[in-house]
């Protein structure tokens, strides 16, 4: 698939509340095909944790690059995983 389903954004910043219901709505785009972008953040509105994960959706152009970025990342992790 080229493009993400139902006319959705190739790029998208999920927020909310730090409950269960969040978690489902993150794996929910992970099940469609979206790829997590970045680190999660997270803030307190004063009453509760709010948190924000981006998503993206690769087209098949470049999903190359994203694996090689990833198989990169993986190798300097281990590095210094044997390293400490």
């Amino acid at each position: 698939m080229t493009q993400p389903p139902n006319g959705a954004p190739r790029y998208r910043l999920l927020t909310g509340p730090d409950d269960a219901q969040f978690c489902r709505r993150v794996s929910e785009a992970l099940d469609a095909g979206y790829l997590l972008h970045g680190s999660p953040a997270a803030t307190h509105d004063g009453n509760q944790v709010i948190v924000a994960q981006a998503v993206v959706w690769l087209t098949a152009e470049a999903a190359p690059v994203e694996t090689a970025v990833a198989h990169e990342i993986e190798a300097i992790e281990d590095e210094l995983r044997r390293s400490e």
